[in-house]
């Protein structure tokens, strides 16, 4: 039943108005009469861009171990299913209690040895091989044919990461090779490709051949059981660390990096290395 004005109000505007206070207000931010222009006019396809940002957000904050951002960014996170689920209303497609019935009753069929008659005892591995075979078995009943390995990974994925669960769902069949050191080999190799292709071979051709070396690095790091997006995170981290350092040195010298040489720029960069290794 929809709420009256002054009980719409008065929910927005309690402070330990909880979950319906947040609904409520994204309903009102969403009324085509009286809420706001920019929040009407949004749709999926507006939003999920957010969405992206938002969850990235949550991650810096977890790697930078600063839980009071961490609960801030969580709740920008909460918002976009808020909005999502309030279009979604709206469209007569689902809304927030359709959504969380149907994650709670995913979580029950995907956790039979916690909700079920099945046995605990059993490896965390176990349990993810056996999570794998109920999320085959829903993507088959969804279409009512036989999926194949690498059918439902996401291709919106970040690349690296989407390499990671494709390599992933290979190896479960058979497709992988048996050591690091054969991945290994495979960088080799793909690097000596994409050096030769680089002075033979038209622009899209050594794209391929260098996208071929990020896909076999992704699978390097899998085997060292190393998360790629996470690793790169940090190398990015400490790119920007370290050049930050360089230009604090070279202001101290009335000068800023357009106006040093590369060989200054090296000195620098050897030098700050060396003060973060003490």
């Amino acid at each position: 039943m929809p709420k009256s004005n002054d009980e719409s109000q008065a929910l927005c505007l309690d402070p330990n108005g909880g979950l319906p206070r947040l609904l409520e207000i994204m309903a009102r931010l969403r009324d085509p009469e009286s809420g706001c222009p920019w929040d009407i006019e949004q749709t999926f396809e507006t939003i999920a861009p957010y969405t992206i940002e938002e969850a990235y957000e949550v991650a810096d904050a977890i790697a930078l171990d600063d839980m009071a951002e961490l609960e801030g960014e969580l709740g920008d996170l909460l918002l976009q299913v808020i909005y999502y689920t309030q279009m979604g209303r709206e469209a007569g497609h689902f809304d927030f209690e359709s959504v969380t019935k149907n994650i709670s009753d995913k979580m029950i069929a995907r956790h039979p040895h916690v909700f079920g008659d099945e046995s605990r005892d059993k490896s965390a591995t176990q349990q993810t091989a056996d999570w794998e075979k109920i999320k085959a078995a829903e993507r088959a009943g969804k279409t009512g044919e036989k999926q194949g390995a690498l059918d439902g990974v996401a291709k919106a994925l970040p690349a690296l990461t989407r390499a990671v669960k494709l390599q992933k769902r290979a190896a479960r069949v058979g497709f992988d090779w048996p050591s690091t050191d054969q991945v290994i080999a495979k960088i080799a190799e793909e690097s000596a490709e994409l050096l030769e292709a680089r002075t033979k071979l038209s622009e899209a051709e050594v794209a391929e051949e260098f996208g071929d070396l990020m896909f076999v690095v992704a699978n390097l790091a899998r085997h060292l059981k190393l998360d790629p997006e996470a690793a790169l995170r940090a190398a990015n981290a400490k790119f920007t660390r370290r050049f930050n350092a360089v230009e604090r040195h070279l202001a101290k010298r009335g000068k800023t990096a357009q106006q040093s040489n590369l060989a200054e720029l090296d000195r620098l960069w050897d030098r700050v290395k060396r003060d973060e290794k003490g």
